[in-house]
């Protein structure tokens, strides 16, 4: 089992950064493929970022693409999202996910079993 737990969300002006973290017990997330989720209201969960359990390939929406990246610290159990020049229409809950993987990246939420419980993130305009 795998537990997740995120931070680094808030308020902040659009164009600003934020640096979201998601760090992970119970297991070693050397040997898990992560993924980052968004949801905002009245939308359904949609996929934002992902990465191999090395890092070394990743994956990005295209509405994020450029202004976003995903970066992991297997040593530290710890994924993060770096966001910068945030819009408005960013503004969500945002959920990191794990799941075991052979080098591939994954990035439909049914491709992951294990969630955090999300942080939120609100960009004003």
């Amino acid at each position: 089992q795998v537990q997740l737990v995120e931070s680094g969300g808030g308020l902040v002006q659009a164009g600003g950064p934020l640096r979201l973290s998601c760090v992970a017990s119970g297991r070693t997330l050397s040997s898990f493929a992560m993924g980052w989720f968004r949801q905002a209201p009245g939308n359904g969960r949609e996929f934002v970022s992902a990465t191999t359990w090395s890092g070394s390939r990743t994956y990005f929406a295209d509405s994020v693409k450029g202004r976003l990246t995903i970066s992991r610290d297997n040593a530290k159990n710890t994924v993060y999202l770096q966001m910068n020049s945030l819009k408005p229409e960013d503004t969500a809950i945002y959920y990191c996910a794990s799941r075991n993987a052979d080098g591939r990246y994954f990035t439909g939420p049914d491709d992951y079993p294990y969630w955090g419980q999300g942080t939120q993130v609100t960009v004003s305009s």
